[in-house]
């Protein structure tokens, strides 16, 4: 019988365009430290600056010989050089990240300049490269040399890419930093650098704002920032004046939910520096849009004329941010073009509002619909999104409302790890963390963990993941087994009183067990969906059954498959000869596994069939196969595979188990280092006991 196909969905240019940028300021966010760093030193002990040291600084002369002091070196070394180890971590981890930071400083003593785009080439080209490099010898190394083959395939390399990177890359990146940086010139001398506001602020409220300010600008910005002590690229994005004057005119002219939560937006996104925080008030009046054009063009204006500008990035845009770096002759310009950017921006936006009907400003929930209004289409995206976000009671009539469906959504037993992610990690994501453990402690659980992070950094270890809207699809590959909610405003969405519910019914002692399943959005999609959420559900399923779910014939201590579809073909036959599936079942399974990741964490893999093949299922069976040197498995590595098939819920008491052993890293360690069959089935039976 032939299996159905499922059509992927497209994913639109602006996510491509995201993940992008998301990869580029992921190279720079972890490290802005360094940069403010870089900027207080500079703004401090240079020879115009605050309190001029020569040591430190790196002017004049001590003993007859010229003072390098830090600011040169930190800009032209330790900086790029931590940008190509973030680059190349953020592709291969460790190992990659040293590889990109050795072909970093080839470009750096290529160029004899700051070399941030240059590392921003090489870091990541470094992890890639040397992850290929390590696919073609991987599980064919003799006992015994693994060390040898890795250090000198690592240093070979190394050597290699800092010579490309010193005779290749460095000559095209000179020649492109040196053009860029006269294309900035010329915007400033001709007036038109302004104009740059007509495609910053759009694409901001697109969360495009990290990709511009960290991906485009801040390399930019650093190169005339240390030619000339100062540049005005680091406040074209951070300015807070635009956002502040919408916000204003909300507080004057809004209307309920909306004027209510506008002061408070007002202190987060000026103090706090989360920009975030304004733009669903844009989406709600795609019109507004315009203010924020106004009060950007305005406030980069006033920077032109009075020359100002910031030493190093400003991160987070708060004022006090904005100061902290500021050129010493520059306070009066950089204060200018806040204030009149507010203001210009709270003109036009109250002229907008004004003569505008109100009608749209009922909720700020609309914000979703604005969005798409504000594209010209409907947005599939978007549908999706708001279908994920629908749980804890609320997800049948959101699922309904959009046509989607939310995150695979693996709840193994209680909410203990709470994430609320973000482009960055460190604007709208820390303030939606603060809001909602705030009322997850009031509803009388202290202990439950409530961070906030970059999407660039999450990983497949969170219960709950929650993102703005137009985000989650970034997030859910990484984190495929967590229930995720999609948000459309960061300080008072309903969603949180539904993540709050899900708290309460899956950590209160003899709540339901369905409350995790109904989360994740498809729990009677796919078998294993709901095993782990039901982890303390042996009643579901007699214990005595369990032996014939999970039988010594269906464990492999030593698979033979080397890639993902060989090891789901190898998990689905060990089915098929317990006479549990048929042929179908097998194609259901990849099925499956081409539309939703079935990784788990823990180097665990739990592919199952779809919905639509539940026909090709005869009875229920579970089988395991252990990788003691691991699989890929869609860049995750992968040493258990645990094919599952089940009816009636009747693998779930075997699942439970599984679930909890791989939620523990000294009973996966146990697993690891199992040498028999049985010892396998007993450390699951003794997770039951």
């Amino acid at each position: 019988m032939a299996t159905e196909t499922v059509a992927k969905p497209r994913t639109s240019a602006r996510v491509h365009v995201q993940k992008f940028g998301t990869f580029l300021s992921g190279m720079i966010m972890p490290n802005i430290g360094a940069f403010i760093a870089w900027g207080i030193i500079t703004a401090l002990f240079i020879e115009k600056g605050w309190l001029p040291v020569p040591v430190l600084g790196g002017f004049g002369e001590t003993g007859g010989k010229p003072n390098v002091g830090l600011v040169g070196p930190m800009i032209t070394y330790l900086l790029p050089l931590l940008i190509g180890y973030t680059g190349g971590k953020n592709v291969y981890d460790v190992r990659g990240g040293v590889v990109g930071a050795i072909g970093t400083m080839g470009v750096i003593v290529g160029a004899g300049i700051p070399m941030f785009i240059g590392a921003m080439i090489m870091g990541p080209l470094g992890g890639w490269t040397m992850k290929k490099i390590d696919m073609l010898w991987e599980g064919k190394i003799r006992p015994g040399f693994e060390m040898l083959v890795n250090n000198f395939s690592a240093g070979i390399w190394g050597a290699l890419l800092a010579m490309l990177g010193f005779f290749g890359i460095s000559p095209l990146v000179t020649a492109f930093s040196t053009g860029a940086g006269n294309v900035v010139q010329f915007l400033v001398n001709n007036g038109l650098l302004p104009l740059t506001s007509i495609f910053i602020e759009p694409a901001k409220v697109l969360f495009l704002n990290n990709a511009i300010n960290h991906g485009v600008l801040t390399p930019l910005g650093v190169q005339q920032s240390l030619d000339q002590g100062k540049s005005i690229l680091f406040l074209l994005e951070a300015n807070p004046g635009p956002g502040l004057g919408i916000l204003l005119a909300y507080m004057f002219f809004g209307r309920g939910a909306a004027k209510a939560s506008a002061p408070g937006a007002a202190i987060i996104h000026f103090l706090g520096g989360i920009h975030e925080i304004y733009f669903p008030y844009v989406l709600m009046r795609p019109l507004l849009i315009l203010a924020a054009i106004a009060g950007g063009m305005t406030g980069i204006a006033t920077l032109a004329v009075t020359g100002a500008g910031l030493v190093a990035p400003a991160a987070p845009g708060s004022i006090l941010a904005v100061l902290a770096q500021t050129s010493r002759d520059s306070y009066l310009g950089v204060i200018l073009s806040v204030v009149l950017a507010a203001t210009a921006s709270f003109l036009v936006a109250s002229v907008i509002m004004k003569t505008t009907k109100h009608s749209d400003e009922t909720d700020l929930g609309d914000a979703t619909a604005r969005m798409e209004a504000m594209k010209g289409k409907k947005s599939s995206v978007s549908s999706t999104l708001i279908g994920a976000g629908a749980g804890a009671g609320a997800g049948a009539s959101a699922g309904a409302a959009s046509g989607g469906r939310g995150g695979v959504g693996v709840l193994a037993g209680p909410v203990r790890n709470i994430v609320f992610a973000c482009d960055a990690g460190m604007g709208s994501s820390a303030m939606g963390a603060s809001v909602l453990r705030n009322k997850i402690k009031a509803a009388g659980f202290p202990d439950v963990k409530v961070t906030n992070a970059s999407i660039a950094s999450l990983s497949d270890t969170y219960d709950v993941v929650i993102t703005h809207q137009d985000l989650t699809e970034r997030a859910k590959p990484a984190t495929s087994s967590a229930v995720h909610y999609s948000v459309d405003n960061f300080m008072s969405s309903p969603r949180y009183d539904e993540i709050v519910e899900l708290v309460r019914e899956s950590n209160t002692e003899g709540g339901t067990s369905d409350a995790g399943t109904a989360h994740g959005a498809h729990a009677a999609e796919a078998p294993v969906d709901a095993a782990p959420a039901a982890a303390g559900a042996a009643a579901a399923a007699p214990a005595a059954g369990s032996s014939d779910i999970l039988a010594r014939e269906s464990v492999v201590m030593r698979g033979s498959a080397t890639t993902r579809d060989a090891a789901i073909d190898e998990a689905g036959r060990l089915l098929l000869a317990r006479g549990a599936v048929d042929e179908g079942y097998i194609a259901a399974m990849h099925e499956r596994e081409e539309s939703v990741s079935t990784y788990m964490g823990s180097f665990l893999a739990i592919p199952h069939g779809t919905n639509a093949a539940k026909n090709h299922i005869r009875k229920s069976a579970v089988s395991v196969i252990r990788y003691p040197e691991g699989i890929d498995w869609n860049g995750k590595q992968v040493k258990f595979v645990v094919g599952v098939a089940g009816i009636n819920n009747e693998h779930l008491h075997i699942l439970s188990s599984i679930a909890k052993v791989f939620t523990n890293k000294e009973q996966v360690a146990r697993l690891e280092a199992a040498t028999s069959e049985d010892e396998v089935l007993e450390l699951f039976g003794k997770v039951n006991a």
